[in-house]
């Protein structure tokens, strides 16, 4: 066969493929819909839709028999049971003070900042040299409480920056912190005898540090408990609450469950339990990598053998006079969305019930598509505070 038949042969063949293909677009038939759902992206709308058709194995799960909780003495055994984990034996770190704190710092990216009487910078140092930075907005015109605003994975608390302003203008004062190694945090350089030389960048390598005499889940909750420490002793505050988003949030329920200084917790887009979890990374191939990296604090097994995730939910909510609010984003691009919370929220109110002590609630914002606290989720914090 000369090279020019070969080529009006292979011309033939691709106008042929293409025609084909032409015509299965607009006739629609095969294999368009394996075309189409190949290159097919799955939107928040459609993962987060509430049908449990679609989702069997959510609910299939016995949330009561979960919580193992039945008094308040069993609360206690697992607040215990987990600072002894956090701090291996050491206690919970109740007199220990920050290393730095810097009265009315200059930050420009604050100036805008309505209601603000200065800014304090408060270090702490802690193991293998990791910190936290934190600040301390103060309010001019006070109502003499305090937010805890804790900001997650996505970095520095600036991003948070909406919300600290209306904390502040409203007069709560703020104590603002990041996640460990993001943000103003450093990301120290560690010499391990049985790894070498390694640069602490990223959550998961948390793991290498990890052993019987240590735990790194401190370095999430010691600067919040540090921090108030400090507050404790230089001021006056009527109340502490904590708000965390997405990391944060998860954050603010575990600080919550250990430290009853805190009075109401509201987590936004935050810890949903590994069932629900699970179904979200089984049904979005798109945020696979959101459940698979740089979430050390989620996969720490020995921890949630205390208390799981349910668990945590209710140590949160018990007291007096104190208050748990999860709130999710409906159409949440971060993968915490949808109304799977339904599968639980009946189970941990009946057992705060029981318990006798706390309150927890649950909100479901629906007035965005982003993976934030929305202006109208913080209208339902501010209001849920003051109730």
């Amino acid at each position: 066969m000369t090279g020019k038949r070969v080529f009006i042969l292979a011309v033939l063949i691709a106008s042929s493929f293409f025609l084909y293909g032409f015509l299965a677009y607009v006739y629609e038939f095969f294999p368009y819909d394996q075309l189409v759902n190949a290159k097919r992206t799955i939107t928040p709308q459609e993962l987060c839709e509430w049908n449990p058709d679609d989702h069997p194995l959510v609910f299939q799960t016995d949330v009561k028999s979960l919580i193992k909780i039945k008094s308040e003495d069993d609360i206690i055994k697992k607040r215990d049971a987990l600072v002894d984990f956090i701090w291996v034996g050491n206690g919970f770190p109740s007199t220990k003070l920050p290393d730095l704190v810097e009265n009315d710092i200059s930050d420009s990216r604050y100036s805008d900042l309505k209601n603000l009487q200065r800014i304090d910078k408060i270090s702490i140092i802690m193991d293998y040299n990791v910190n936290s930075i934190a600040y301390l907005f103060l309010a001019e015109q006070s109502n003499e409480n305090l937010v805890i605003y804790h900001q997650g994975h996505k970095g520095d608390f600036i991003n948070g920056k909406d919300a600290i302003k209306s904390f502040v203008e409203q007069g709560y004062s703020v104590l603002a912190l990041s996640m460990p190694l993001k943000g103003m945090n450093n990301q120290p350089i560690v010499d391990l005898p049985n790894h070498g030389i390694i640069k602490l960048a990223s959550h998961n390598q948390f793991f290498v540090l990890d052993s019987p005499q240590f735990s790194s889940i401190k370095f999430y909750v010691e600067p919040i408990a540090v921090s108030l420490n400090y507050l404790d002793k230089m001021f006056n505050f009527k109340s502490y609450n904590m708000v965390g988003l997405s990391g944060g949030g998860w954050t603010t329920v575990l600080y919550s469950a250990i430290d009853d200084r805190v009075s109401h917790n509201y987590s936004v887009a935050g810890m949903y339990p590994p069932y629900i979890r699970q179904m979200l990374l089984l049904h979005d191939v798109n945020h696979a990598v959101w459940f698979t990296t740089a979430h050390y604090e989620r996969d720490v097994s020995a921890l949630y053998d205390i208390a799981n995730v349910i668990e945590l939910y209710v140590m949160s909510a018990y007291g007096e006079e104190r208050k748990a609010v999860h709130i999710f984003n409906k159409y949440d691009s971060g993968a915490r969305c949808g109304e799977f919370y339904q599968t639980y929220e009946e189970s941990v109110k009946l057992k705060i019930s029981q318990l006798g002590k706390g309150t927890f609630d649950t909100y479901l914002d629906d007035t965005h598509k982003e993976h934030i606290i929305s202006d109208h989720g913080l209208t339902v914090i501010l209001k849920q505070m003051t109730t």
